[in-house]
């Protein structure tokens, strides 16, 4: 299994991305780490409100994916360079300042990854 550092994995959150969209909130996530795979979300939490992963799209290449779509056996490919957009649909968990942002994917060959970062909106 592939171990990759939290100071490398913050590097894919896009500073500033953080807002509310109708029914939710969104970010943007940047692959500045090389060519990947994502396997799935298992959860998405914005401040205390925990977004379940049947709660979190993700859009790339104007592609919608849900977690039913994605799989260890039907990964995404997340090529360097490209961009997603992670949409989080339910309750607005935005303050106004700092809020923490804490995102459980998956990854084939580096199991579960999990992003800590904040932003403002």
């Amino acid at each position: 299994m592939v171990i990759v550092p939290d100071f490398l994995i913050k590097r894919i959150y896009q500073k500033g991305s953080l807002k509310r969209v109708e029914n939710g909130v969104c970010i943007t996530l940047k692959n500045v780490l090389g060519p990947g795979f994502i396997s799935g979300f298992n959860y998405v939490k914005i401040n205390d409100t925990v977004y379940e992963a049947k709660d979190v799209k993700f859009i790339m290449n104007g592609k919608e994916y849900t977690n039913a779509d994605v799989s260890e056996e039907n990964p995404i490919a997340f090529r360097l360079g490209q961009t997603g957009t992670l949409i989080m649909l339910g309750e607005d968990s935005l303050k106004d300042g700092v809020n923490s942002i804490e995102i459980e994917a998956l990854n084939p060959e580096a199991g579960k990854v999990v992003l800590k970062v904040e932003d403002n909106i």
